[in-house]
């Protein structure tokens, strides 16, 4: 028997692992996934898990609060930093920094497609990056000390300083259908 190295998405594209195009890629497909994946492990309170879809919506609306005039690609690029993981899955970060590799690898493969599939550039400018991660380090924050049961000094000394602007204050997971479609709205409201 033939090994299997693709992944069917619902919307019937074949995403192949090893040599992924972007041709199999479906912002669909992106949103459905992203949003039934926890974040943390699942180690969270609330009635939902924090899916990755509504992390990487807030990640967005973050960037969109700390630089206002952000462009629609920067913005595009923060909603879709963790698109690879609609395949693979969110692994915690200590775990990723163990494994490393073949893991990240792949992971790059198919964030470069995703990139090439909604014309970003791959691999993203440093000033972006930059951008992205201190938007997505002070999320982490608000999550780790609203939903996975970190103190603020605790969050503050493993995660990130803590945030001086937020855009909220308070935090609850959303359902997977919710998460789902405030991804794809967003996306629809920063697409060229």
């Amino acid at each position: 028997m033939k090994e299997r190295i693709w992944q069917r998405m619902l919307s019937g594209r074949r995403l192949n692992l090893a040599e992924p195009s972007a041709l199999d890629i479906e912002i669909e497909d992106i949103a459905r996934g992203l949003s039934r994946i926890n974040r943390w492990s699942g180690q969270t309170s609330g009635r939902h898990g924090l899916s990755v879809a509504q992390h990487s919506v807030l990640v967005t609306e973050q960037l969109r609060l700390l630089k206002p005039k952000a462009s629609i690609e920067l913005l595009r690029a923060a909603l879709l930093h963790d698109g690879a993981e609609y395949v693979i899955g969110d692994m915690i970060s200590p775990f990723k920094k163990f494994i490393a590799g073949s893991y990240i690898e792949v992971e790059n493969a198919l964030q470069a497609v995703i990139h090439q599939r909604f014309s970003l550039p791959h691999p993203v400018p440093k000033v972006w990056t930059q951008s992205i991660k201190r938007a997505d380090r002070q999320v982490a924050w608000l999550e780790a000390t609203e939903l996975a049961g970190f103190s603020p000094a605790e969050a503050s000394k493993f995660i990130a300083k803590r945030p001086e602007k937020l855009l909220q204050d308070t935090l609850e997971a959303s359902s997977p259908d919710e998460a789902e479609q405030q991804f794809l709205k967003l996306f629809q409201e920063i697409q060229p």
